[in-house]
């Protein structure tokens, strides 16, 4: 699987009197159009999975490129996550922060379909709200190394 290469998104969420979780995943997919629906893949062990699941929503942080400190940061385990970084809650009260400054784009949805599936949940969710960050490409992973891309002019 290291062979496909994937772009590199964190996965927020936030329930109302908690602290904001997240992850980076490399589990997302687009679904359908019409509705506009998204996919993604979370570990059942995941700190982030209690906050999907009771907030009924989530944000799809795609990553610049340079932020491989972000990446690492968010596939671990550490409590403390957004201290250092700038975020802010969307106006969708089911979303999860996004992590404007350090993203080329993002997606704010809403929960359709949670579904069990071996030792992840995946979720389905409806794009309600999201921007592409003029000016900031994607930070990519391919074969366990993180690529940042050059636009041609």
């Amino acid at each position: 699987m290291a062979c496909f290469p994937t772009g590199v998104a964190i996965v927020t969420a936030h329930e109302v009197g908690t602290r904001p979780r997240g992850l980076t995943v490399s589990a997302f997919c687009p679904v359908s159009l019409e509705p506009p629906l998204v996919l993604v893949c979370i570990d059942k062990t995941s700190n982030t999975l209690p906050a999907l699941r009771e907030s009924g929503g989530f944000t799809v942080n795609f990553l610049a490129g340079g932020r491989e400190h972000l990446a690492v940061l968010y596939a671990s385990k550490a409590e403390e996550k957004f201290n250092d970084i700038a975020w802010r809650l969307p106006e969708l009260p089911e979303g999860g922060p996004i992590l404007h400054e350090d993203s080329a784009a993002y997606a704010v949805c809403v929960t359709r379909q949670a579904i069990e599936a071996g030792d992840h949940w995946v979720f389905i969710g409806e794009v309600r709200d999201g921007a592409v960050i003029q000016g900031r490409l994607p930070l990519v992973y391919h074969r366990r190394a993180f690529i940042d891309l050059v636009q041609d002019d």
